[in-house]
């Protein structure tokens, strides 16, 4: 069974760089969002094939070392998750466009994880300004 810890942040001087990066991240997940708004691709199909949500990924990788055990890895696991979930509902999606019962429904799912994609940026961008950590998923073991 998994629960949702909230990560409280800390006043901590020495990540004021890892969270300049967490902000380019969210900037860039962010423009890959909008670029999908602003032109004929959907917001989920430039999440997860634009450039910039791309860059925003290696970065997140090459950078989360920096931020284990601090609250700034919520907003790392938070973005990382973000990107994979959206990837893998598109991949349903994809299954589902395969079958013509299946097109409305990946319409839905396409919309639908568009829509999720806008509120996990916009939420954990807000989130980094207030200086809060993300919820994470917790294992609760039942020994």
């Amino acid at each position: 069974m998994t629960e949702s810890e909230v990560i409280p942040a800390r006043d901590d001087g020495d990540l004021d760089g890892p969270r300049a990066w967490c902000h380019v991240m969210y900037g860039l997940h962010a423009l890959s969002a909008a670029s999908g708004i602003l032109s004929s691709a959907t917001i989920i199909g430039a999440f997860v094939f634009g450039w910039p949500s791309i860059v925003a990924v290696i970065i997140n990788y090459l950078t989360r070392d920096k931020v284990r055990g601090t609250w700034l890895d919520s907003h790392w696991r938070w973005q990382l998750r973000s990107f994979w979930f959206a990837a893998l509902w598109l991949l349903a999606a994809g299954v589902l466009m395969l079958t013509l019962i299946g097109i409305p429904a990946a319409i839905m799912v396409i919309v639908g994880t568009g829509l999720w994609v806008l509120y996990r940026v916009i939420r954990g961008w807000l989130a980094l300004l207030d200086r809060r950590g993300m919820p994470v998923p917790v294992v609760v073991s039942a020994a």
